[in-house]
């Protein structure tokens, strides 16, 4: 077996187990009422001011939105119309309308995803997120907990950071900035 071979045989078992593990994660934070309130997915006790229970976000969100917001998902990148949005406007979440980003603060970070090098002033929480064994900053709505996505320390000044957001989990309003 080549070099070649092994490699992709060895990539898709990772993918594979990364799968599973995310799956895991997802149940055990529906197992754990990670839907009614609290940031399920980071495994952070803490309390949102907007709270549903599970089937309330199922009838509220599409499925798409519902995998990312609820339960930590990922969307695949470039697929988010608003990683093209480039008019002057406000990001906000697709789960309880909270304004998270304003337009000024995006830039093309080149990873497929809409990036922020700054949210809103009370707009976000961040939580240790230690998936998958890295370790990562995790970035919710700090009104309904919804899973934005992660925050990285590669971005452009003024901050240096890259808010890696999954477009899923946000609508755009043009014109609110």
């Amino acid at each position: 077996m080549d070099i070649r071979r092994r490699l992709l045989l060895s990539g898709g078992g990772a993918l594979a187990v990364m799968a599973a593990l995310g799956q895991w994660r997802a149940k055990a934070a529906q197992a754990s009422g990670g839907d009614a309130g609290t940031a399920g997915a980071s495994g952070a006790a803490e309390h949102f001011a907007i709270v549903h229970t599970d089937a309330e976000w199922r009838k509220l969100l599409t499925p798409a939105q519902y995998e990312v917001l609820r339960n930590a998902g990922t969307e695949r990148p470039f697929t988010s119309p608003l990683n093209d949005e480039h008019r002057p406007g406000t990001f906000a979440c697709a789960g309880c309308g909270t304004n998270l980003f304003a337009s000024k603060t995006k830039f093309d970070s080149g990873t497929g995803w809409p990036s922020f090098y700054a949210p809103l002033q009370h707009a976000v929480v961040e939580h240790e997120d230690t998936s998958f064994g890295m370790v990562r900053t995790e970035v919710h709505c700090e009104r309904c907990g919804g899973h934005l996505g992660h925050v990285f320390d590669d971005g452009p000044k003024p901050t240096g950071l890259r808010y890696c957001m999954n477009g899923i989990a946000m609508t755009f309003r043009h014109g609110t900035a």
